[in-house]
């Protein structure tokens, strides 16, 4: 069975920023925050609640169809891999990205959720999950709740 990261109780989030860390430094080898592929941030300054980004895994991939060298790669069960390799670093995978949860490193590569489930293995406060899914569960209708931004 497929396995998702979902964010199960966003209002749980404390802002520790463990599930940034853990991404950073065990899947990008980073200490800096900014090489994580999970945001978490104030959607309107320290009064408001901790929006947490993260990839839903699309299971059509709108990133991987956009993407002009196949870089990134559809996976099984919703989400990509990713082939820095064959990146070109053009941009057109965050501009597709329906979420927004697409974001460059320095040198202008993409950060992508890779879907190892370090984030929410490291959210003291187990508002990341990483869970099993049915293949027909329909995630894609996650893709409009928690839009960055909103």
């Amino acid at each position: 069975m497929a396995r998702a990261i979902r964010v199960k109780d966003p209002d749980r989030c404390i802002g520790c920023y463990s599930c940034m860390l853990a991404c950073a430094r065990l899947v990008h080898r980073s200490h800096s925050l900014t090489k994580s592929a999970i945001r978490v941030q104030t959607r309107g300054g320290l009064q408001s609640k901790w929006g947490i980004d993260v990839c839903r895994a699309c299971p059509d991939a709108p990133c991987a169809e956009a993407c002009p060298t196949g870089a990134l790669i559809p996976r099984p069960g919703g989400g990509v891999s990713f082939n820095r390799n064959k990146c070109s670093r053009c941009g057109n995978c965050a501009n597709a990205c329906v979420l927004r949860v697409i974001h460059f490193d320095e040198e202008g590569y993409p950060i992508v959720c890779l879907y190892c489930g370090h984030c929410a293995r490291f959210c003291p406060q187990e508002v990341i999950v990483w869970e099993e899914i049915a293949p027909d569960s329909g995630r894609s209708g996650d893709r409009t709740q928690d839009r960055p931004g909103e």
